[in-house]
């Protein structure tokens, strides 16, 4: 699985530690930047399961940071997945 979110990182060094911190927290998932895309794009991959994209808005947001789920579909609901298990 893999989830695209839109964030308000724009260094490096920010990128680096946030890294560090989602790898560190979840050491299943593969986590990169794209500093240089207009949405400064963050792009998580799991390849065991679903990925927890709360925890990754966590993450950034204990920094400081924001991240918001991309998606291509304009009725996205990424509660959806949840909604299904209930």
């Amino acid at each position: 699985m893999v989830e695209v979110f839109k964030t308000n990182v724009t260094d490096h060094y920010h990128a680096r530690l946030l890294l560090a911190a989602i790898h560190s927290a979840h050491n299943d998932y593969t986590a990169n930047f794209d500093l240089n895309d207009c949405d400064k794009v963050l792009r998580v991959e799991c390849k065991a399961g679903y990925i927890l994209a709360s925890s990754v808005i966590t993450v950034l947001k204990d920094f400081g940071f924001t991240a918001k789920i991309l998606s291509d579909d304009k009725d996205y609901d990424p509660f959806e997945k949840l909604r299904r298990w209930i």
